[in-house]
């Protein structure tokens, strides 16, 4: 019975030459294949990822050029990434908090750096992140990963795996501190974009 498809059950139902307890062992199987079925394609595919933990979201077609790019990221492919979207397109949502978590529930040795232009927003999101990597939806999908236990600040916390998040404002200190995906999000407020500065870019530049 281990060995069995999706389609060898389905047609097994379906011939009606089975007895009710054949059924019933049978039906128990198919839904176990069905969730394992979608456990795979959500730790896979990143928009099928999304689709799991987060069930009203409806998707677009910058959705889907996103969730290709950022499984090229996870993959090695894409060294250097850059988003430009206008307001409420969910860039934050899926590069600051999603990308993340799925990143590190398919690499939870790894290590990533959230910035921003603030702290405060930096940590936000590790709060986000750190949330649902605990959480069940999250375990339904990648069961082997949860956080260490001495380590769940919301800025700065570890994976029971040996990964590692950590949350800093651009400008902030990460002398020693190496990632192997580095987010930053707004790494300027609107009215330091206006200045036009080079003071401004130039913070952003020490991060990289």
């Amino acid at each position: 019975m281990s060995e069995i498809t999706l389609k060898d059950i389905e047609t097994l139902i379906s011939s009606g030459k089975l007895s009710e307890s054949d059924l019933r062992v049978l039906e128990t199987q198919l839904t176990k294949l069905e969730k394992l079925k979608e456990r795979e394609l959500a730790q896979e595919k990143f928009i099928k990822f999304v689709e799991r933990v987060w069930p009203t979201f409806i998707s677009g077609a910058h959705h889907k050029r996103m969730a290709n790019a950022f499984e090229r990221v996870a993959r090695g492919e894409c060294k250097r990434l850059i988003i430009n979207m206008p307001p409420r397109h969910t860039k934050s949502e899926f590069a600051s908090y999603l990308l993340p978590a799925w990143f590190l529930g398919q690499f939870p040795d790894k290590k990533v750096i959230q910035a921003s232009h603030t702290a405060e927003l930096a940590v936000g999101f590790g709060r986000k992140v750190r949330n649902l990597v605990d959480s069940e939806v999250y375990h339904d999908i990648f069961p082997n990963l949860h956080l260490q236990s001495d380590s769940k600040a919301a800025g700065r916390w570890n994976t029971s795996k040996g990964g590692d998040y950590f949350a800093i404002g651009v400008g902030g200190a990460v002398t020693g501190k190496g990632a192997d995906v580095l987010i930053i999000d707004d790494p300027h407020s609107e009215q330091e974009a206006a200045m036009a500065q080079d003071s401004v870019y130039s913070r952003v530049g020490l991060l990289l």
